[in-house]
């Protein structure tokens, strides 16, 4: 399927795609799963949960499924589309292939490092 509106991918959006890939939430459960999913270092406001959801309703890599009202209280409905399930798959390996890079980066980094600091040192 093909959107004419630019999609780039935070790391919130990221993030908010992966917990409605399994299932649809409603915004207060989403902001609960992107927490959990990121073990407490990435915490949504409203604000910024409702625009990353724009973007991503926009993008058709999520969908609205419907309302109810709970206690008086309005609650909307989102889940992944098939696009946005393969964008998250996408993303978690690009992401993934990455932090390989890093680590071999990382590692060839110390040998020099310690290398260099013996140079350094008169040793």
């Amino acid at each position: 399927m093909t959107h004419s509106t630019p999609f780039r991918m935070t790391e919130q959006a990221y993030l908010v795609l992966l917990v409605l890939s399994g299932e649809a939430l409603h915004g207060y459960a989403v902001i609960r799963s992107v927490r959990e999913l990121s073990d407490g270092r990435t915490r949504l406001g409203a604000g910024t949960l409702y625009g990353n959801l724009d973007r991503l309703v926009a993008a058709g890599l999520v969908e609205p499924t419907g309302e109810e009202v709970i206690d008086g209280r309005l609650r909307r409905y989102y889940r992944a589309t098939d696009d946005g399930r393969r964008a998250a798959r996408a993303e978690t390996l690009r992401l993934a292939e990455l932090a390989e890079r890093a680590r071999r980066s990382l590692s060839r980094g110390a040998g020099r490092g310690a290398a260099d600091g013996l140079a350094g040192s008169g040793a």
